[in-house]
This record gives C-alpha cells, sequence and structure tokens, in this order.
C-alpha cells in the first residue's frame, strides 16, 4: 500500500507541477504552439534519464522514493496525451509544419533529454 500512495502523491505533486510550468511558459511564448508541453516533455525525459542513471549507480532508495519519483512525479508532470491531443489540433488548423515540427521535435528533444540526463547522472556515478 505505501508504494501506490508514493505513486499517488508523485503523480498530485508532478501533474501540478507540470500544470504551472506549462502554463507559465505558455503565457510567455504564446498560444500558437504547444510549447508548454514539448518544454515539460523535454525536462521530464531529461529528470527520467538523470534518476535511472542515478538510481542504477550508487544512490540506492527504496522502491517507494523510486516508484515516487519515476512513475509518480515524472509520470504525472509529462504527459504524451496533452502532446497527442495538441498535435491533433494543430492538424485540425491546417498547420501541417507546426505539426510536423512540434512531433520531431517532442520525439527528438525528449529522447535527447533522455540521453543527457543519463549522461550527466553517469558523472556523479
Amino acid at each position: 500500500m505505501n508504494l501506490i500512495l508514493s505513486i499517488a502523491l508523485g503523480g498530485a505533486i508532478g501533474a501540478v507541477s507540470r500544470h504551472f510550468l506549462a502554463t507559465r511558459i505558455m503565457a510567455y511564448m504564446g498560444l500558437g504552439f504547444p510549447y508548454g508541453t514539448l518544454a515539460v516533455n523535454v525536462l521530464g525525459s531529461f529528470i527520467m534519464g538523470l534518476l535511472v542513471t542515478l538510481f542504477a549507480g550508487k544512490f540506492a532508495l527504496s522502491q517507494e522514493a523510486r516508484a515516487f519519483l519515476t512513475v509518480g512525479l515524472l509520470g504525472g508532470f509529462t504527459t504524451f496525451s496533452a502532446f497527442s491531443m495538441e498535435t491533433m489540433l494543430l492538424f485540425e488548423r491546417h498547420t501541417f509544419g507546426l505539426a510536423f515540427l512540434y512531433v520531431a521535435a517532442s520525439v527528438i528533444l525528449a529522447v535527447g533529454g533522455l540521453f543527457a540526463g543519463m549522461m550527466l547522472g553517469r558523472v556523479f556515478t
């Protein structure tokens, strides 16, 4: 039960954090492109890469703490469903170039963020 509660708490914090950061980015950058979701997905992927590498190295945490951070916090923070919806909205607006750019940037930068996080994590292990 502690594992489930850890995930739930992390998910709540991650979702609220995603909302806060994404809305701030969108307020700053504008609404023409889903910058907020792109930013949280890239940042979340980077943090996931960093944490997974640190956990595999010398930072031993309990199963509950690992699940809180990865499944809960980062699972609530990043969002593929919002990515999918925003891609569909760009297609519906017939902004096909922006839709393609968004999909490509999301995949390339998020995977790149994961690798960068892993490389940084290896510095500490």
